[in-house]
C-alpha cells in the first residue's frame, strides 16, 4: 500500500520577477511525495494562473485522486483520473522518482533516454525600464545565454539597452503574448539586428494565426500556444520551435512523447520552466539533449533553493543526484 503526501510550499524570489502579465516575489509550488515498499518518490509543480490554475485548485485535484494513487494507479492512469497540468506533473514526476528508487535504476534508463549531461541554461532578465534592464544585463553579461522578458511597446529600446549592457551574450526574447500583429515585422527585424536568436510567443495564444506567412528575420517559438501533442498540427507554419514545460504537458511522461512528436514534425525544441526549485527542474534536465535552447534557471532566481539541489556552475546546470530526484 502506498502513501501520498501533498503540500504547498513557498520560496522567496531574489528581488522581483516581472513579465508582461505582472510581477511576483515568491514561487508557490506543490510538493507531492509517494511512499511505498520502503522508498519515497517526489515531484514538484508550479500552478500557473494563465492556465486557470491555483494552488488551492491543484491541491484539490490531487486530493481527489489520492485513493487511486495509494491503491497503485500508475503514470498511464493519470489522464483518465482527470489530472492535468501542474497537478498531473507533480504526481507523474513523483511516480517516476518512486520507480527509480524502488528499482535502483535511474529514470533516464527507465524512460529510454540518453544519460543526462551538464547543460547551458539561459538566464532570465525581468521586464523593466530600459535603464533597469541595461543594469541587469551588465550584472549578467558574463553568462553565455540571456532570456529577456519583453512587454510590447518600447521593446526595441529595451533590447538596445540590454545589448549595450551585455554586448557579447547570446540573446533570446520572450514577449509573453504582448505584441500586436503589426509589430511582428518591424520588431522582428530590430531583434535580428541586435543578434536575437529566437522570439518566444509574440502574439496571444489563440490569436497567433497572423504569424502564418509573415516574413520573419528571427524564428518564433510557441509557449502559451504549445501544451501537448494534440496541438502540434495547428502550430505548423506559425512557429519553428515549441517550448516544452512539464507543468504544461502534465509531467515528464507527456513531455517525452511531445518532444519526440515535435522532432518528427520538424519543430525545434526549447526546454523551459516556471519559477520553481531544483526539484521542478530535475526531471526536465533529462530532455536536455533534445533541445536547441535550455531555460532551466528557476533556482537561480530564488533567494534559496532546496537542499540538496541541482549544482549550477554559472549557467551550467549539472544532472540531478539521486538524493534530489531520479
Amino acid at each position: 500500500m502506498r502513501q501520498l503526501l501533498v503540500r504547498r510550499e513557498s520560496f522567496p524570489i531574489r528581488g522581483t520577477f516581472t513579465i508582461s502579465r505582472g510581477s511576483k516575489t515568491e514561487a508557490e509550488v506543490i510538493l507531492v511525495e509517494i511512499a511505498g515498499n520502503g522508498a519515497r518518490g517526489r515531484g514538484e509543480s508550479v500552478p500557473y494562473r494563465r492556465y486557470g490554475e491555483t494552488v488551492e485548485g491543484v491541491l484539490e485535484l490531487i486530493e481527489k485522486v489520492r485513493p487511486a494513487i495509494e491503491a497503485g494507479a500508475g503514470r498511464a492512469d493519470l489522464a483518465s483520473l482527470g489530472l492535468t497540468g501542474a497537478a498531473c506533473n507533480a504526481v507523474d514526476c513523483a511516480l517516476w522518482d518512486l520507480e527509480a528508487k524502488q528499482s535502483g535504476r535511474p529514470v533516464h534508463e527507465l524512460a529510454g533516454l540518453p544519460a543526462p549531461v551538464a547543460l547551458t541554461t539561459a538566464y532570465t532578465l525581468s521586464l523593466g525600464t530600459p535603464e533597469a534592464m541595461e543594469r541587469a544585463a551588465r550584472e549578467a553579461a558574463r553568462r553565455p545565454l540571456l532570456k529577456v522578458k519583453l512587454g510590447g511597446e518600447g521593446d526595441i529600446e529595451r533590447m538596445r539597452a540590454v545589448r549595450a549592457g551585455a554586448p557579447h551574450a547570446r540573446l533570446i526574447v520572450d514577449a509573453n503574448e504582448a505584441w500586436r500583429p503589426e509589430m511582428i515585422e518591424p520588431y522582428g527585424a530590430a531583434m535580428a539586428e541586435l543578434g536575437v536568436e529566437m522570439i518566444e510567443q509574440p502574439l496571444p495564444a489563440g490569436a497567433d494565426q497572423p504569424l502564418a506567412g509573415l516574413r520573419r528575420a528571427v524564428p518564433f517559438c510557441a509557449d502559451e500556444s504549445a501544451h501537448d501533442r494534440a496541438g502540434l498540427a495547428r502550430l505548423k507554419g506559425l512557429y519553428e520551435l515549441i517550448n516544452i514545460k512539464l507543468d504544461k504537458t502534465g509531467g515528464l511522461t507527456e513531455a517525452i512523447a511531445l518532444a519526440r512528436a515535435a522532432e518528427a514534425q520538424g519543430f525545434g525544441i526549447m526546454l523551459g520552466c516556471m519559477v520553481g526549485t531544483s526539484l521542478s527542474m530535475a526531471p526536465a534536465t533529462l530532455l536536455g539533449s533534445l533541445a536547441r535552447f535550455v531555460d532551466l534557471d528557476g533556482p537561480l532566481l530564488l533567494a534559496h533553493d532546496r537542499d540538496p539541489g541541482l549544482r549550477y556552475e554559472g549557467s551550467l546546470v549539472h544532472p540531478p543526484e539521486s538524493a534530489l530526484w531520479g
